[in-house]
């Protein structure tokens, strides 16, 4: 396989898929090297590729994530990714605070005998399934607001660019005292997120204090509770970043209930930009995450990976803010 390999320019990888019909090949390329072989009079080893064999054309999505549109919206930008291929998509959900997650994943993935798998938060923060899945020889994506592995397993969404440009807005606006919603611990983008907003607010010569930072879960129901205590707080805040929207929503629904509105009485802005945003009134000022851009290139790169054919694609997304009516300028009193 070697000699066809180097007689073709192409890799080894490039040659295993020719052999094994796999259809990542170009029909240039598939043509030049299926007559080299037969020019040499290579024979593939019927054991060897027996094992390729092995691998279907099914990509997996493990995710533990408790925002159902995030997930909906990889899913779609995964199907971006696989069409025109042969690959199907199928999804596992999981509960990475079990104990048998990880051998749980490792089943799925040999049962399904993928060909490769899409990892989101958190489960993506999980060095223990990445090591499971390397050992297993399943070839992994993994999405996550930080670099946590080689070049061509990442897609890095940059989380703690969107915390600061959500407190650059509010400072803009004049608003000095903020409070925080954070995200559900466990998830690397809620530090992510906390610290950006943290950096920015610092830009503007402001802290945040410890009794404004309020933990949530990433959940409407903790966006609910916590706006409730958000206006006990005293001093009173006039704004908050709710760490994503569905919290952010919560917030608002705390504030219709007792009486008071966005932006009037509080300034608020989300993260993440699905549908929820502009499904609730005000419409909310939120950091956009582009989900389904994030699921399709997690795809494109994992029918890429092991190909050094194939040039390494855009691995980074950046959030942008997204102004609306949630915010609005502070009245000098």
């Amino acid at each position: 396989m070697g000699d066809v390999a180097r007689l073709a320019g192409v890799s080894k990888k490039t040659v295993s898929r020719v052999i094994n019909d796999s259809p990542q090949v170009n029909d240039a390329t598939r043509a030049g090297i299926k007559g080299l072989i037969r020019d040499i009079g290579y024979r593939p080893d019927p054991q060897a590729r027996g094992f390729a064999f092995r691998r279907s054309y099914l990509v997996g999505m493990i995710y533990d994530n408790p925002t159902p549109q995030y997930v909906v919206n990889v899913q779609l930008g995964i199907l971006d990714g696989l069409k025109g291929t042969d690959f199907e998509l199928v999804v596992h959900p999981c509960n990475r605070r079990s104990d048998t997650f990880i051998e749980d994943a490792r089943k799925f993935v040999e049962m399904q005998k993928l060909y490769g798998v899409v990892l989101t938060p958190s489960v993506s923060e999980d060095e223990r399934l990445a090591e499971a899945l390397r050992e297993i020889g399943c070839a992994y994506i993994r999405v996550a607001s930080v670099a946590l592995d080689m070049e061509r397993r990442m897609i890095v969404t940059n989380d703690r660019v969107g915390g600061r440009e959500a407190a650059r807005h509010l400072a803009s606006l004049g608003h000095s005292r903020i409070a925080l919603v954070a995200g559900r611990r466990s998830f690397r983008s809620a530090h992510e997120r906390r610290s950006g907003f943290e950096d920015g607010l610092m830009e503007f010569g402001i802290r945040l204090p410890m009794d404004y930072v309020l933990q949530g879960d990433y959940t409407f129901e903790s966006g609910l509770a916590r706006g409730a205590d958000i206006l006990d707080l005293d001093p009173p805040p006039t704004a908050a970043f709710a760490a994503n929207d569905e919290m952010a929503a919560g917030v608002l629904q705390a504030l219709h209930v007792a009486g008071l509105k966005a932006p009037e009485d509080l300034s608020i802005v989300g993260f993440d930009d699905f549908e929820t945003a502009t499904r609730i009134w005000p419409r909310l000022t939120t950091v956009h995450t582009p989900a389904r851009k994030i699921g399709r290139l997690a795809a494109q790169s994992l029918l890429a990976f092991g190909d050094e054919d194939v040039p390494l694609g855009p691995n980074q997304t950046v959030p942008e803010l997204i102004v609306r009516e949630s915010t609005r300028e502070l009245e000098s009193s």
